[in-house]
Parts: structure tokens; sequence; C-alpha cells
């Protein structure tokens, strides 16, 4: 028995040291966050998402290039999550592009016919439009130009082998001249000289690049090329009035940044720019 008894006593000084042992080993886990609650760090890496960057699509008459471009580097900056991607063009061909589902957030037109033609169809919201500015129909010639031409009628001259002007069924400016010309019985006789251009601008290069004798742009247009100048300004009785109208296409992918964007155009920042290239402000 009392071998017995000192064996129960060995084993319980064994089993008590061994508890101690394991004791102090033990770390104090408590309060310890899990592996889950850990947040991920990566060196020299925020773990915040960066905001999306918003591409609009602005489908904009062509004779607002210079203008849009300056604004798009003000906008831009002060805004670094949007991207403005312009798609300059005629403005009857933009609104058939609009119409057949070409992306499109914004539409700035060079006439009213074409804004109204989509806020018929329901593209644009009539709440979502407006007019914006104003321009001047003018005659240019090159600036080497020897061809005598201050006035409508001088168009007539035999010295003066081609006129350039926009496609009047897409262009503004082309549907301008040909009711001012039409206005004065000139249309039909000049029928043989008349060349035709896509838009705007490439009636400016025709004429800046000597292949036309003149041609019809906006002062607007006149003003961005050393190589041509201004002949004369066509009588504005003569044709409708030059409305440049803004609207938001209901089917913009983003309309909260493209609703900022259509009211950023209408301010004086924005309208101050449209002014240093020659534009007008409508009320």
């Amino acid at each position: 028995m009392l071998q017995k008894a000192r064996i129960s006593v060995l084993w319980s000084i064994v089993l008590f040291l061994m508890a101690a042992l394991a004791g102090c080993g033990a770390p104090d886990n408590k309060g310890a966050p899990s592996g889950a609650d850990i947040p991920a760090r990566s060196a020299g890496k925020s773990t915040a998402n960066p905001a999306e960057t918003a591409e609009l699509v602005v489908s904009a008459a062509a004779s607002m290039t210079d203008a849009l471009k300056d604004i798009q580097q003000a906008y831009e900056a002060a805004h670094p999550n949007i991207r403005l991607n312009f798609n300059f063009g005629a403005s009857g061909a933009l609104q058939h592009q609009i119409e057949q589902g070409a992306p499109a957030d914004l539409f700035l037109s060079a006439a009213p016919k074409y804004m109204k033609a989509l806020v018929d169809q329901r593209f644009i919201d009539i709440n979502q439009q407006k007019k914006l500015l104003s321009n001047e129909l003018v005659a240019v010639v090159p600036t080497d130009g020897t061809a005598e031409i201050a006035n409508m009628t001088d168009l007539s001259k035999d010295s003066v082998k081609n006129i350039a002007m926009g496609i009047p069924e897409s262009v503004p400016a082309g549907g301008y001249a040909k009711e001012a010309l039409t206005r004065l019985k000139l249309w039909d006789p000049l029928q043989p000289k008349i060349v035709q251009g896509k838009d705007v601008r490439q009636v400016l290069q025709y004429v800046a690049t000597g292949n036309a004798d003149a041609g019809f742009v906006y002062k607007t247009d006149a003003l961005t090329s050393q190589q041509v100048r201004v002949a004369f300004t066509v009588d504005p009785e003569l044709y409708k009035p030059i409305e440049y109208h803004i609207g938001i296409v209901k089917a913009t992918r983003h309309p909260r940044e493209t609703a900022d964007f259509y009211t950023y155009l209408q301010s004086k920042e924005a309208l101050d720019v449209f002014v240093k290239y020659g534009f007008s402000i409508l009320n």
C-alpha cells in the first residue's frame, strides 16, 4: 500500500509540472483578431478602389472643334474621373448617327432643325435641350488669292472658278449659304462652280489650300486659319438665324456625368471660351 501511495504522489507531481509548463508557454489570445479580421496591406498601395473613369461621347458640330478642345482641357483637369471623347462632323450626319444607335451622350448642333428632329423622335427630351450660341456666315478667300470678291454677286465673275460650301442637306453652313444664294437668285446660275464639302472644316480646307476661290464658312472657322481671309459677311437677313443647340441623349450610359457637363457648358467659364473663339451667346 505504501508503494502504491508513493507512485500516486509522484504522478500527481508530474501532472502538476506538465500543466504548469503548458500554462507558461501558451500565448495570451484574449482580444487578438482572427486572420479574417486583419486588413490586408501592401507596401505603398491604398486598399481603396479608385473611382471609375466615365467616358462621355460628345457629338458636336465641326465648327465647335477648337472651342470644345479648349474647354476639354479645363474640364478634364477639374474632373479627373471624366474623359471627353468628341465626335465632330456635320450636324445632319451626327443626327443620323444617333438615330441609328451610335454611342452618344451629348449632342451639339449648329442648326435647330437637327435637334428638333431628335426631340420629335424622342431621342432627346425636350426639357434637356436648349439653344446656347449663335454665329455668322461669311465668305472666305485664300489669303494670297487674286480674285476680287467683295459681295455675293462677285461670285459670278469669270475669275471665280470654284466656290466651296457644305452639303446643304447635312451641313448647316451649307444650308444657310444655299438659302442666301436662293434669295438672291444666284443658286442656279452658280451651280457649275459649286464644290461641296462633308462639313464646314473641309470647306475651310478647300479654300485654305487654294482648291477653291471662295467658300462659305462661319466667322468662327475663318478665325482659326491664317491661310484665309474674310471677303465679306453674308447679310443675316438672307438666311434663318444661326443657332447652336445642346441636348442630352436619352440613351446616355452616364446620365449624372452627362448632366454635369451639359450644365457646365452653360456656365460663364465655358461661355467665355466660346466667345473667345467668335461665338455669340444666346439668352
